[in-house]
This record gives C-alpha cells, structure tokens and sequence, in this order.
C-alpha cells in the first residue's frame, strides 16, 4: 500500500478543493442562463476512479448525493467502452439524478492509459422542452411531459463535439442557443478539472494521488463514525404533511424512523406512501442526497464533502414511493417533494442535537415561472427561487430571508438583472412581517415578499409551492411558522391566490406576489425576555397588539 506523507495529503487535498471551485468561476463566467450565473443553479464535483466523491465545490445542496450515483450509473453503463477524450452527458432522474432540466456533464480523466477520476458538472437548464416552458409544469402526470431525456450519451468524442446530439437538443428545447452556450461552458469546466488532475498525477505519481483519496475517505469515514457514536442509540421518528402533489391538493403524509445503532445511522422511511401522480415525487438518487444533506450537518457541517463522510448512513425506502419514484412517474418538482425528507430527518433530529438543528423553515423553494415575449417579439423564461424564514434554535431566533434547505450557496436575481433581461419591474422585495413568524422564547425567521410587475401582454405562468397549508413545525412549545401564497393582483385590484398551479394567465399591469412563510418558533412564547419583545415591536417586526397577543408582554414593551 503507498502511503502519503501529511504535507502531501494536505497540498493534494488542497488541490482538489481549489480545482472544483475553479470549475465553478469557470461555469458562473461562461454560462449564458442567469439562473445559472446569477442564482448559481450549478455544482462540480472531482470522484475517484470508481465513482466516490473527493471533492465537491459548494452549490446546491441537493445534488451532495446524486454525483457518485450518477457517475456509477455511466460506468456501468459504458464499462470498459469509454477513452480519453470522450464526454458524457444525463439527465436521467432514474440514474441516480434529479429530473430532466439538471444536466450532469461527466468527463473520464486518464492518466497513462487509465481512468485516474472523473469530474462532473451538473446544472440547472432553463428549458429542456415538454409541455410548458421551463419544462417544469406543475400537473405533469408523465415524465414524458417533462422535456427531453439524455440517459447516459457521448456529447463528446475524441475531444470533438457530436454534432447529433447537438441537434437533437436543439430541436428540442424553446431557448436552443442559451441551452448550448451552457453545455459548452460545462464542458470547459469538466476539461479544467482534467488539466489539473494531469498536472497532480504528473508532480506526485498516480499510487500517490490514489491513496491520497483514500486516505481523504478513509479519514472523513472515521469521522462520521466518531460523531455518531457519540450520540445516544435509539430510534427517533418524524412525521409531516406535503400539501398536494400539483394534481390535486390531497395532503400526503409522509414519515422517517431514524435509528442510531453505535457508529451507524439509519434513515427509514418505510411505510411513506407510493408515487403520487404530481410532479412532486423524488427518485432514489435525490432521496440520498436530501438525507445526506442532513448527516452531513449532524456531523461535520462546515468540513468539505465527500464520499467518506457517508459511510456509516444508510438510507431505507421502498421502490416506487413518493421519495423513490420509478419511470414514468414525473419528478419535475422534485426538489419540493425530496426536501420534505430533509425536513423529516431533521424534525427527528432536532431535539437530539438542538445545537445543530432549528424548528421547521418555509421549505418550499417558491419558485415561479414567468414566461412571454419581450417588447422585441423575444422569448422569455424567468426562474427563480425565493429565500424565506427559517426555525428558531435553541439560542437564538430564525434567520431572516434565507434559501430553503435544498439549495445551499444559491441566490435570487438582484433587481438590476431582472429588470434589464426581462420585461418585469420589481415593486417591493421586503421582509414578510405582515405574515408574522412562529412564535416563542425564540421566534422564528421572517420570509420575504416580492412583487414583479408584468410589462407585456401575454405573458403566463406557473408554480408548486409548498406549505401553503401545513405550516412549518415548532419545537418544545414554540408555534408554528407562517405558509407560503403566491398572489397575482390586477390594476383593479383583484387578488388571486395560488398555491400549485399550473396556468396563470398574466396582462401588462399586473402584479405578482410571492410571499414565504416565517419560521417555527423554539420555546414557550411566554418565556421570551421583554427585552427581545421590546427590540422587535421597535424594529417594525410586530406590533404593540402582536406582542400582547403573542408574548403576553403589553405593560413590558412600551416603546
């Protein structure tokens, strides 16, 4: 066995984390989406020869567990038929992904006639065709109704572009020029990290950098299994409600028993209920990567990811349920069904460990699609997620205006962006006070809300939220947090509510509102400090009426 010495381990180590981040300015500076150069819908990640995680830029969330699935799907795909210079490319939620607007470009680096690692960009496409624009309708039945499926295919060949692929996603998609200009800004990045990967197999051998890895691995492993095996054994269980699955608005209730057994974790969500017919369902792979999310904060919240941490987790589901949907079950919103699961492994887990985890957040990601023509006859398709509150802690209140657990190191569009490239004003983009937050001794985050004003005829459009009727959950005693409700106001007025929905037809003047939910509360409201009440009636956060009404504290907060 080659052994690494530490000041080696640490510069190899180093330079995979640098080489996977520049990935990531390589894409942000290349890419012709904003939803990917400005919200960051994107993550690149570097795996060994066999498909395990060593190093992952930070991105979305979501995808810390679907890289090493979907890279293990292609080798077994391709086996032995693949060589230097090829390129490949899924979009394939059934292979370990997510759904068909996530493309993973995966490119085989070899080193002296052999697969040393892989590296692996995946991100978010503004259209993959389907039925409605952005690919995503919220009442799909069928993943045939959601755009074009690339399973496992050589977009590159001997370092030459295939000009069939090309085609056919041209053909396919409403905005063909963004979708290749992003399919070659990802292909520059996987290249990148081939260069850099050349440039350590050449400096320290390939034995070097292999056992480098799996000394990375083998470390993280033990780790984990530290961390775990601290926590007391036993079997903790959560339970939650997804409202509706875009089809119809039935609540789905959806359940985990996690059980800690020494240095194991176990995540069971037997007894879930199976594929529902909404887009809402989740495949296996994003299953994976919505537990992983949370035992990576259990764990070793603010160390780099890779495989190794992963190890002692096992994750437990049925084929063929909401959280492990078969084709053709459609998986569009996917990432508001999965996140549920999160929510569910970290509701158990809450209370074990309340330094680490807060009571429920607004969940749902909010997003809105916006589609139309500009003044010039142009197409367009605006996507974008919305940050709203999170729980409360045991120590302090919920963080204001943050993005939901699946998305990570994502944003919203600035203003100036919106403004310029669509034919959108934004009205207002505030804290949603109005709403309220969960309260407690610490209350919960406040959402935000964010009004755009349609500026041509004819525009549409659609969205799945989540929680709009089961609010975010509190803990020992803390209230519940505040739903999401996306609004559409007229110049009259007239105010639509919407929650799923897949046809929203717009006209100039128009308003659309998205608002997200405050946070749960943690604690008793009774038992927050009147100087916290005080502080928050001053700031504009709640009222004189409010702070009686929740906190009992009318005498004690004159302001």
């Amino acid at each position: 066995m080659t052994t690494v010495d530490p000041v080696t381990q640490e510069i190899i180590e180093g330079k995979l984390t640098a080489t996977v981040d520049e990935m990531g300015v390589v894409m942000a500076r290349t890419s012709m989406s904003p939803v990917i150069y400005e919200v960051l819908d994107f993550a690149c990640g570097l795996l060994t020869h066999t498909g395990e995680l060593v190093a992952q830029m930070n991105g979305i969330t979501l995808f810390t567990g679907t890289f090493g699935t979907q890279v293990k799907s292609l080798i077994a795909l391709y086996g032995e038929d693949l060589e230097d210079g090829d390129i490949l490319l899924t979009n394939d939620p059934y292979s370990g992904g997510t759904h068909a607007c996530d493309f993973a470009i995966v490119k085989p680096i070899f080193f002296d006639g052999r697969i040393l690692a892989y590296a692996i960009n995946v991100a978010h496409y503004l259209d993959v065709g389907g039925s409605v624009p952005g690919s995503l309708a919220p009442n799909a039945v069928s993943v045939f109704q959601e755009g074009l499926r690339l399973p496992g295919v050589k977009v590159v060949r001997s370092d030459r572009f295939s000009g069939e692929i090309l085609r056919i996603i041209r053909e396919n998609v409403r905005l063909p020029d963004i979708a290749i200009g992003d399919l070659t800004a990802q292909v520059a990045t996987v290249r990148v990290a081939a260069r850099r990967m050349d440039e350590l197999a050449r400096k320290y051998g390939v034995d070097v950098v292999e056992a480098a890895f799996d000394h990375l691995l083998t470390v993280s492993e033990k780790q984990a299994r530290a961390a775990i095996g601290a926590l007391p054994d036993g079997t903790y269980e959560a339970e939650d409600i997804i409202d509706g699955d875009g089809v119809t608005t039935d609540p789905i209730a959806v359940r985990v028993a996690v059980t800690i057994a020494g240095d194991q974790l176990t995540a069971d969500f037997t007894g879930c209920p199976p594929a529902v017919a909404g887009p809402i369902n989740c495949a296996a792979g994003a299953l994976q990567s919505a537990v992983r999310t949370i035992f990576k904060a259990l764990v070793a919240p603010q160390a780099p990811s890779n495989e190794g941490w992963f190890r002692p987790l096992t994750v437990v589901a049925p084929r063929g349920s909401v959280f492990t949907a078969e084709k053709p079950s459609p998986t569009g919103w996917y990432y508001e069904g999965s996140v549920h699961a999160s929510e569910l492994v970290w509701k158990a887990l809450a209370g074990l460990m309340p330094e680490r985890f807060s009571a429920g957040s607004y969940t749902s990601l909010c997003v809105v699609y916006l589609a139309g023509k500009d003044a010039g006859g142009q197409p367009f398709i605006h996507i974008e997620p919305q940050h709203g509150g999170w729980g409360a802690s045991e120590d302090a209140d919920g963080a204001n205006a943050l993005i939901a657990l699946t998305d990570g190191d994502t944003y919203n569009y600035s203003v100036e962006v919106i403004e310029a490239r669509f034919p959108l004003l934004v009205r207002r983009y505030a804290l949603n006070v109005e709403g309220g937050s969960g309260a407690g001794r610490r209350r919960g985050g406040f959402g935000v809300i964010r009004d755009y004003e349609v500026l041509e005829d004819g525009a549409s459009a659609y969205c799945s939220f989540g929680r709009t009727q089961t609010p975010p959950w509190g803990v020992e005693g803390g209230a519940p947090g505040t739903p999401n409700l996306l609004q559409v106001e007229d110049r009259d007025g007239l105010i639509r509510n919407f929650g799923r929905e897949p046809d929203i037809a717009l006209k100039r003047g128009d308003l659309v509102r998205i608002i997200t939910g405050g946070g749960g509360g943690w604690g008793e409201a009774g038992a927050r400090e009147a100087e916290s009440v005080r502080r928050d009636v001053e700031n504009g956060y709640i009222t004189k009426e409010e702070a009686k009404s929740r906190y009992g504290f009318e005498e004690r907060v004159a302001v």
